[in-house]
């Protein structure tokens, strides 16, 4: 029997919304082992001077507990 643990995160990036997921992931990453997916929740933006600043992706990382 396994056991999934989440915890959300927001990745930022000047590139793109994907870049911000992977910025995420790979974050989580460090620190994480046996991540086996994750949720993209939500997307959004910070805006300067009227153009796009960073791109922000929500998500939500999966990983099995270790017993």
């Amino acid at each position: 029997m396994a056991v999934i643990k989440t915890i959300d995160l927001v990745g930022v990036s000047a590139k793109s919304w994907k870049d911000a997921a992977e910025q995420a992931l790979a974050e989580a990453s460090r620190t994480i082992r046996g991540i086996t997916g994750m949720d993209v929740l939500d997307t959004s933006c910070n805006v300067a001077d009227g153009k796009i600043a960073e791109y922000l992706t929500h998500v939500r990382i999966k990983f099995r507990i270790e017993r």
